[in-house]
């Protein structure tokens, strides 16, 4: 394993910009995520999405918030966990998913999903929480 110095130049494999576009202080540039951030920021966006949402692009997403009306039985969480995983093995390329962990509380119609990621180029693995919860 190499070591970093300060003039070690940490390499940069993927480069998104954030969500919200935001400048980069004091200039007029978009800034930027880079590496697991990117790819973070990447996964959160793709569990989000609900089907139909995306314009152009009408199969993307995994229909989370939908579940929030369902009734939180072994099988919705099931379905669920599967529909997560597959539309990250479709969309997502630069992740190998290790677990999808979904937790459901009834009584205040939340769900709180822990997602648990390795980007390719990297040795160590990611986890990502999305928590969900209805509003009336």
């Amino acid at each position: 394993m190499a070591i970093r110095t300060p003039r070690t130049k940490t390499r940069e494999f993927f480069s998104d910009f954030g969500s919200n576009l935001e400048k980069i202080p004091g200039r007029s540039d978009l800034a930027r995520k880079v590496n697991e951030a990117a790819v973070k920021e990447s996964v959160k966006n793709l569990v989000l999405t609900d089907r139909g949402e995306r314009l152009m692009q009408p199969e993307i997403g995994c229909d989370i918030r939908g579940s929030l009306f369902e009734l939180a039985t072994p099988n919705t969480i099931l379905i669920l966990k599967e529909n997560i995983r597959t539309t990250l093995r479709t969309y997502e390329p630069r992740i190998i998913v290790k677990d999808v962990l979904v937790q459901g509380n009834v009584d205040r119609n939340e769900i709180a999903v822990e997602i648990i990621f390795s980007v390719i180029n990297s040795n160590r693995d990611s986890s990502i929480t999305i928590d969900l919860s209805r509003v009336r």
